[in-house]
């Protein structure tokens, strides 16, 4: 059968009754498409008569129209470009964290304008997602404003903000009013002025969520003997703050098993704070190797804690072998009594020339001639 005659008989028709091109615009129902062989024909003519009768020209508003719609993103990798991300670090975020993916455009979108008014870069991002994976999932628009003012007056700067914030970008989802607010309050009540507490939360991010102040660590503070006006005492009263109370008890225990008191203790951590952050395993290692190798008292940690950092392979052995040589040897100068704590505590490069004068050098070149070396011969002598 010829379908040509038809289709001409039924565009003819069509023409002649407008409103089954467009009803909806003239305010009449749709009727309904007829399941016969002139629906196809019906289809294909509606969408070309529509397109013919569309305006040749087109309006400013029309056209912002058409980019909107054109521009749309896709999906979240599209957001992330349009936002100046390369795909180098498209790959990289989603790497980190695979379900960006799906994650939901628009508020995605958001997220990423609030960033954006902070005056966060791509590259920022990519170290915040490297940091914190789940950082976009957070509720970082609740509080914002109020947090972002808050945190710009205590920080003194938008640059020193932002740099605290890649550091740490977890202080855009803090509870604000029940973490954020109380511990800077309790640090300021301590006496650890502001200037001190920024450099401190630069220096360790988590401070914040790992501060715990009671009773205990207090009278730990105070049994310290440091001033507030000490350099030492942001670090001292930081470190008490986000250790456990239990983990201070055990490592006070374990420098009583060598003969210390709590109070030589803890006015060994007011004098180097960092020795709070040693491992048992650490203090106990080197504590016997003064006592059993050095033959020094162990009271002698006190004056120079130095001892107790010290890698026991690559800097105590090594040193203590060579000045036993040297001894052996009858060579001068010795390194014994007050010249060996000197020694130990010198650089690598100074050790090996101020140890190795012209008279000592030549004889002992065939023994040792840095720490690495000497931590060889330690090692095949063992």
């Amino acid at each position: 059968m010829n379908r040509r005659p038809l289709f001409f008989l039924h565009s003819f028709l069509v023409l002649r009754n407008t409103v089954n091109l467009f009803p909806l615009a003239l305010g009449y129902a749709t009727p309904k498409t007829p399941t016969s062989t002139l629906s196809w024909y019906w289809s294909n003519f509606a969408s070309a008569a529509a397109t013919a009768l569309l305006p040749l020209t087109e309006t400013p508003v029309d056209k912002v129209l058409v980019q909107r719609v054109g521009g749309c993103p896709k999906d979240s990798k599209d957001v992330f470009r349009s936002w100046g991300c390369s795909d180098s670090d498209i790959v990289k975020i989603f790497q980190r964290r695979p379900s960006l993916r799906n994650i939901n455009i628009a508020n995605l979108q958001s997220k990423l304008d609030l960033l954006s008014g902070l005056g966060l870069s791509c590259t920022d991002l990519v170290k915040i997602i490297n940091c914190r994976p789940r950082f976009l999932g957070s509720r970082i628009n609740k509080y914002f404003d109020g947090r972002l003012d808050y945190l710009q007056e205590f920080f003194g700067s938008k640059e020193v903000l932002l740099k605290a914030i890649v550091r740490n970008p977890s202080l855009l989802t803090y509870d604000f009013h029940n973490k954020i607010k109380p511990v800077i309050a309790a640090y300021d009540e301590m006496g650890v002025s502001r200037k001190d507490l920024i450099s401190m939360l630069l220096a360790r991010p988590t401070l914040i969520p790992r501060t715990s102040i009671n009773n205990e660590k207090l009278d730990y503070i105070r049994k310290t003997g440091i001033s507030k006006d000490s350099k030492m005492y942001k670090y001292v009263v930081t470190l008490f703050a986000i250790s456990r109370t239990e983990t201070i008890r055990v490592k006070l225990a374990n420098f009583e098993k060598f003969g210390f008191s709590e109070d030589e203790v803890l006015g060994l951590f007011g004098r180097s704070p960092l020795v709070l952050t040693l491992s048992i395993d650490k203090v106990q290692r080197n504590m016997t190797f003064i006592l059993g190798m050095m033959k020094l008292p162990a009271n002698v940690v006190l004056g120079y804690p130095f001892l107790l950092f010290y890698n026991l392979e690559a800097v105590l052995k090594p040193r203590m072998l060579l000045a036993a040589k040297i001894q052996d040897m009858g060579l001068v100068p010795q390194i014994i009594g007050p010249s060996m704590l000197r020694a130990f505590r010198m650089k690598e490069k100074r050790f090996v020339k101020d140890s190795h004068s012209e008279n000592v050098l030549i004889p002992v070149r065939g023994i040792v001639i840095t720490a690495v070396s000497a931590t060889y011969l330690w090692q095949n002598q063992a």
